[in-house]
């Protein structure tokens, strides 16, 4: 009988995960108008390669008594500002000030017909964006892609940071130098516009968690799905391409070494986050995204680096498993 209601719960659950992909997806605007973020959202214009821009965020002061700090989160490819919402939370509660970012490209942000997308480039976007809000010095947290432009941010401005947390960053290979294809972006446009919940969902449920769904993750599926479906398709795609482009062929790892501030390393050792891996070949596939052995390579690369592992957890912990993420940020930002 146990094993008969086992049976029936795994059927109820896979029916239930094909009825939320066949749900209505929302459409959202080029700058994700429609969307509702958990904070006030503000947007910071500059102009930049000849175009006028304007970057959202967030900046969320202290709750109760503040300690004088301010901590900058640092989305991924497939995040927002917004999915920083259970640390952002967190933090301010501590007594931290929040800013939190959407780069240009992305989410609430100008989507440019052109722009030179380089990590060097974003980085000076928000440089800039900080220095406007009074802020000289913060503690820097880059989560994925966000990582990989914490890293840069890190060594062009070494000044400003005090601490540099990198969570689950990509760009700990260089996947081009182990044999991953290129793609063109007009290939990674082509690509995108394919984009739906339905692939979404898939690829969150294999690499962010690991294949344990909750509710909750439906907001983030719908988040971008419905931008990308909504009526600035193709130029949302289009630079998502051009991003994917930069990803891929401006890799950090080679100056992890070059780091003078103090960095952690928080991995959650089940990601398997390759970028490329989709089109490489079998054996080169198996040599990638093995994130149990690459935060422990990695770390070794880095001057005093420290490493906290959580094992079994995918590529976004702060979402998988929110407190427990919160208790050990805090814990690495109060030591």
């Amino acid at each position: 009988m146990s094993r008969f209601i086992k049976s029936l719960l795994i059927v109820a659950y896979f029916f239930g995960f094909i009825h939320s992909a066949m749900a209505v997806t929302p459409v959202y605007g080029p700058q994700l108008q429609g969307f509702t973020y958990p904070y006030p959202l503000h947007y910071y214009s500059f102009t930049s390669q000849g175009v006028p821009l304007a970057m959202g965020y967030m900046d969320i002061p202290p709750r109760g008594s503040a300690n004088g700090e301010t901590v900058v989160l640092l989305h991924g490819k497939n995040f927002c500002a917004a999915t920083w919402q259970d640390t952002i939370k967190a933090l301010s509660q501590h007594g931290y000030r929040v800013i939190t970012p959407d780069q240009i490209g992305f989410c609430t942000s100008t989507k440019p017909e052109h722009y030179q997308y380089s990590f060097q480039q974003l980085a000076t976007n928000t440089h800039s964006l900080l220095l406007s809000l009074g802020i000289d010095k913060a503690i820097v947290v880059g989560h994925s892609t966000g990582g990989m432009l914490a890293t840069r941010y890190a060594l062009m401005y070494p000044a400003a940071v005090q601490k540099l947390v990198l969570v689950n960053p990509i760009g700990l290979e260089d996947w081009k130098a182990l044999g991953v294809p290129y793609r063109t972006p007009d290939q990674w446009y082509e690509r995108e516009l394919k984009t739906s919940a339905a692939s979404i969902r898939q690829y969150e449920l294999t690499t962010y968690y690991v294949g344990h769904w909750k509710p909750e993750y439906n907001r983030w599926v719908d988040m971008l799905a419905g931008l990308n479906q909504g009526p600035g398709h193709q130029l949302v795609a289009w630079n998502s391409a051009l991003i994917y482009d930069m990803i891929f062929t401006q890799p950090v790892v080679y100056e992890f070494k070059d780091l003078k501030v103090p960095t952690t390393l928080i991995i959650g050792t089940a990601d398997t986050t390759a970028i490329g891996s989709d089109i490489a070949s079998a054996e080169v596939k198996a040599t990638l995204g093995h994130y149990d052995q690459l935060g422990k390579e990695t770390v070794k690369r880095i001057p005093e680096g420290k490493l906290i592992e959580f094992a079994g957890l995918g590529h976004a912990p702060q979402m998988e498993e929110p407190e427990q993420f919160n208790n050990t940020l805090l814990h690495v930002l109060n030591r």
